[in-house]
């Protein structure tokens, strides 16, 4: 069983909340917040568990063994080390840090501590992306030429730009998808309101084999987008997580010339929230000393290309 102490209870603390307690591997023993106002929500969900304003204090607490971090970015990385320096396993809400230096610092610590890091990559943990990391890995469709993502619309924030924020999803993805890193990057950053950090961006990535990557990053946009759009030298497929039930559509080609003709194919796909199964991940993990999806040094892969694309000014 996880005993979880949560730090930080906002808009998504409130979410991996709910997915802890709702789930049979977990059990939330401690929610740690500076906001009144969200420990008094949180009382009337859990009103049973201990609560605090201080996260050493939450952190410390009897019989914790998993330490959810959940709280504004910059803070992530001094809750993160103060947990693991206590021998407690972390789940770090996205970016784990916005330093690679510091990444590499949990690291090593975790590695002395013999203490697990999780990062909150949502997709990674979704049928979605599963169901593509299998039709990349199978070369179904041959191999891939093009990718374009756009991840528009989320809450504006002041302590991250849009680039550790949004593209941070992104950058997840493709290194688990691909599992190699760009040759080449361009990034524009466009920020479009004063007293607030870059919030929109242009990032191009140019890997072996001739693929190109494009994605478009932008917190303010009158219509929500998730879209990913794959395209293979047999088929297209587009990833779009706004849709409810047939999130992958797939148009294979209809001849081996260059047209505009296809066959729709519509895959059925792990519905399930992937926060659970987050849960259910974390939980084996723990259990079983293993933590296969952040091997090989994945979050510093991450952090390490974020970085690039956050300095690079062409």
């Amino acid at each position: 069983m996880l005993n979880v102490a949560l730090i930080g209870y906002g808009y998504w603390g409130k979410k991996l909340s709910r997915n802890f307690q709702n789930s049979e591997y977990s059990c939330i023993k401690s929610i740690c917040d500076l906001k009144k106002s969200n420990i008094n929500l949180a009382k009337k969900i859990l009103p049973n568990i201990k609560y605090f304003n201080d996260y050493k204090s939450a952190i410390l607490s009897k019989n914790i063994n998993l330490v959810v971090i959940a709280s504004p970015t910059s803070t992530h990385y001094k809750i993160a080390k103060y947990a693991l320096d206590n021998n407690k396993n972390i789940l770090v809400e996205k970016p784990l840090s916005m330093s690679l230096m510091e990444v590499r610092r949990l690291n090593k610590i975790s590695k002395k501590r013999n203490k697990m890091i999780f990062v909150d990559y949502p997709f990674l943990f979704s049928g979605t992306i599963s169901y593509i990391k299998k039709i990349i890995d199978s070369k179904k469709f041959g191999k891939i030429l093009e990718i374009e993502s756009f991840r528009e619309q989320a809450p504006v924030r002041s302590d991250a730009n849009v680039i550790w924020d949004l593209c941070t999803h992104d950058i997840s993805i493709l290194t688990f998808l691909l599992n190699t890193t760009p040759t080449k990057i361009k990034t524009i950053k466009k920020k479009n309101f004063r007293n607030l950090p870059v919030d929109s961006a242009y990032i191009n990535l140019k890997y072996k084999n001739n693929l190109n990557v494009l994605i478009k990053n932008s917190w303010i946009s009158a219509i929500k987008i998730r879209l990913i759009k794959i395209k293979f030298e047999k088929a297209m497929l587009f990833c779009d997580e706004n849709e409810s039930m047939y999130k992958i559509k797939i148009y294979k080609n209809k001849s081996s010339k260059v047209s505009n003709k296809y066959f729709l194919e519509v895959p059925e796909i792990d519905l399930r929230e992937p926060l659970s199964k987050m849960v259910k991940y974390i939980h084996a993990s723990v259990k079983n000393k293993t933590n296969n999806l952040f091997k090989n040094d994945f979050n510093e892969k991450v952090t390490n290309l974020l970085e690039k694309i956050n300095n690079n000014n062409d």
